[in-house]
């Protein structure tokens, strides 16, 4: 049995990048409330407010993965594969289809959590590259995002700003929305999608495999349709969203906890998503204590016309990629004057389309890395930071033209 020193270097052995960049955050978070640059009472009113969000984190994940295990994902996955014949093109409309769809009615976060496994089985399963795949769900889980209130946390509080209900913001925002989605589908095709990148002309239709245990099955399948029925509803908020998660994470552990105790391993704790979150929440409120306010104000000033909604909008991208994108909302709001309602859209584009650069620009990336690790899928980080920084510069650029153009 291995010495705790010995234990202690191995597990630091197994950590890559991106988990040092997540344990570095939060040991700066640390940092910033042990020497008092972030009072300690500002620090726990700051991870209390996040509580919930760290709830849902943790029971999603954990739904997900024994989802995965019970062979949900595989299964809608092979129906995908079935559905496209073979056929790469028709594969493609197929799953920009799928993950539009589900953002726009389910929410990004959900995109990430639930469509990327189905992606990653349908790679195994059809034995092609998942990369495409992959990437298809990330960029659309985030560019996806526009249409109606309930596709994205910041798209609430931007309806709410501007006093849109769910038909009038659809109404300003479905210009938008289909321009941003015509911008990534074209550049997921030449980065991910053509022939060279994909390497075969057509891809195996895979048999229909039989179910292994049709009670997890069947257990996990419901879990998953309770999670996603609780959101159809209307549950919005921070707990409520947790709790819907904790709800069908424990209908899927005690479907496991009965048949099959061997799954309910450590390894289902997605500790890394929770250790950067904690940071992060401690990071930025020190930020905004020394200045980060006052920068945003400065980058997007007070034009309502055509540089203002630009300004907007790309400080809105670039402060989500260097921080996280609801944060950057909340901090340009509050730069935004309250009558110009061009702009804090522009704003919005610029935060829910603008985050795919850094793997921690949104949360549905945050959740969508952890599905890749999960599943021993390779991202290039060089391709993803330089593929990602063309789709936000060129989305956003023509995303606002429309917005503007389109009233």
């Amino acid at each position: 049995m291995p010495s705790p020193t010995e234990a202690l270097r191995r597990a630091a052995r197994s950590l890559g990048i991106l988990d040092w960049i997540r344990i570095g955050v939060l040991a700066l978070g640390l940092l910033f409330v042990a020497t008092g640059t972030l009072p300690a009472d500002t620090a726990r009113s700051s991870v209390e407010r996040i509580a919930p969000l760290l709830l849902f984190l943790f029971s999603v994940i954990v739904l997900a993965e024994l989802t995965k295990e019970a062979g949900v994902f595989d299964a809608l996955a092979q129906r995908m594969a079935r559905a496209g014949r073979g056929n790469y093109a028709a594969l493609f409309l197929l799953c920009v289809a799928f993950a539009s769809v589900n953002t726009v009615f389910l929410n990004l976060d959900t995109t990430a959590v639930l469509l990327t496994p189905v992606m990653l089985a349908l790679a195994a399963r059809a034995r092609i590259a998942a990369l495409p795949l992959a990437m298809t769900t990330v960029w659309l889980a985030n560019t996806a995002s526009l249409l109606l209130p309930v596709s994205n946390l910041t798209n609430l509080l931007a309806a709410e700003r501007v006093a849109l209900e769910t038909p009038a913001f659809a109404a300003r925002m479905w210009a938008p929305q289909l321009t941003v989605l015509a911008v990534t589908m074209a550049l997921l095709w030449v980065f991910f999608w053509r022939r060279s990148m994909r390497g075969a002309d057509t891809y195996d239709v895979p048999d229909v495999a039989p179910v292994r245990d049709r009670v997890l099955f069947s257990a996990t399948g419901a879990a998953c349709l309770l999670f996603i029925a609780a959101i159809l509803a209307g549950v919005h908020t921070g707990v409520q969203l947790g709790i819907a998660a904790t709800i069908a994470a424990a209908v899927a552990v005690a479907a496991f906890a009965v048949r099959d105790r061997s799954a309910l391993r450590p390894a289902l704790i997605p500790w890394q998503l929770m250790v950067f979150v904690t940071g992060l929440f401690l990071v930025v409120p020190t930020l905004e204590r020394y200045g980060l306010d006052d920068a945003m104000r400065s980058l997007v000033g007070g034009d309502d016309g055509t540089a203002g909604a630009m300004r907007a909008a790309f400080a809105g991208a670039g402060l989500s990629n260097v921080l996280n994108n609801l944060p950057a909302y909340v901090a340009g709001e509050s730069a935004v004057p309250a009558s110009n309602k061009e702009q804090l859209l522009a704003l919005l584009i610029g935060t829910n389309v603008g985050p795919v650069i850094t793997p921690w620009g949104s949360l549905a990336t945050l959740l969508w890395f952890e599905w890749c690790r999960r599943w021993n899928v390779r991202v290039p980080i060089g391709k993803f930071l330089l593929t990602g920084t063309a789709l936000s510069i060129l989305g956003c650029a023509a995303t606002i033209a429309v917005l503007i153009a389109v009233p």
